[in-house]
């Protein structure tokens, strides 16, 4: 018969009692859930968000996305 080594090794991967995450870093591999939509924007909207987002050196995708979540945040009903 095959010995069984399943708790041999479950034993060696054990949780500790405790960890250090003080050189942790919040977020590092969690990625944000984007979908894909068209929209169509003014050419003066899009003119100035790309403007912009060279200077700041962004996407200005991520610019856009600022601007409306600033107008949910300050329209939303409470």
């Amino acid at each position: 018969m095959k010995e069984d080594n399943t708790k041999v090794m479950a034993d060696e991967y054990d949780m500790k009692d405790e960890y250090d995450f003080s050189s942790g870093v919040r977020g590092r591999f969690h990625t944000p859930k984007k979908k894909s939509t068209t929209i169509r924007l003014d050419d003066d909207l899009i003119l100035f968000f790309k403007k912009k987002s060279g200077e700041q050196k962004i996407g200005y995708q991520t610019l856009v996305n600022a601007a409306l979540r600033e107008f949910v945040n300050h329209h939303a009903v409470e």
